[in-house]
């Protein structure tokens, strides 16, 4: 087990609001706990979004697309701080400014490790210059790739199991802000589930 699934993170009801807190492995057995959790979009000038594949170490959707960078805030730490810190560590990325453009709340469970994901989603975008930096860790990403978001939700229709299965509501928030206090599309409306809730 990674450092990392030891860490805390926050319990949340379907609102947001923080009810317990318990560890990052503890949170993703099944069923689930509903916790918080951030995503972020880097976009270069041209509106392109940089994708990541996941590491193949990773417990959860191993070798999967997804997006630039994603992660747990500690308790009581902001999305954006603990997603700078991220950024850092999984892509050598110095702090950007980031922005809330909205909340997607899922529910996946993976197949291929048994675990599960049920979070409530702060998405993140930062406008970065074209020629940006990274030094990704390969131990957290595979590769990376330059992508339009349009491209990518056509794709995510074509090819769904090569992407992770929050990557679609997260594009959506991209293209579709939303009022970040309100928690957007429902666990049951996710991508990809196998099983209920």
């Amino acid at each position: 087990m990674s450092d990392r699934e030891t860490h805390l993170v926050e319990l949340v009801d379907d609102d947001g609001r923080v009810i317990g807190e318990t560890t990052v492995a503890t949170a993703h057995q099944p069923p689930g706990r509903l916790h918080r959790a951030f995503s972020v979009l880097l976009v270069d000038p041209e509106g392109r979004v940089l994708l990541q594949q996941r590491a193949a170490v990773k417990t959860r959707f191993p070798l999967r697309w997804a997006n630039s960078c994603c992660g747990h805030p500690l308790p009581g730490q902001s999305p954006a701080e603990a997603a700078n810190r991220r950024l850092a560590e999984e892509l050598g990325v110095d702090p950007v400014d980031l922005t809330e453009v909205g909340v997607y709340l899922y529910y996946a469970e993976d197949p291929a490790t048994g675990r599960v994901e049920f979070e409530y989603d702060h998405v993140l975008r930062a406008d970065v210059p074209a020629d940006l930096v990274t030094r990704p860790d390969p131990d957290e990403v595979a590769d990376l790739r330059w992508v339009d978001p349009g491209t990518v939700v056509a794709d995510l229709d074509a090819h769904p199991r090569e992407y992770a299965p929050w990557l679609g509501g997260v594009v959506n928030r991209l293209l579709h802000p939303t009022d970040a206090s309100r928690p957007g599309v429902p666990a049951t409306e996710a991508p990809e589930r196998s099983g209920g809730r």
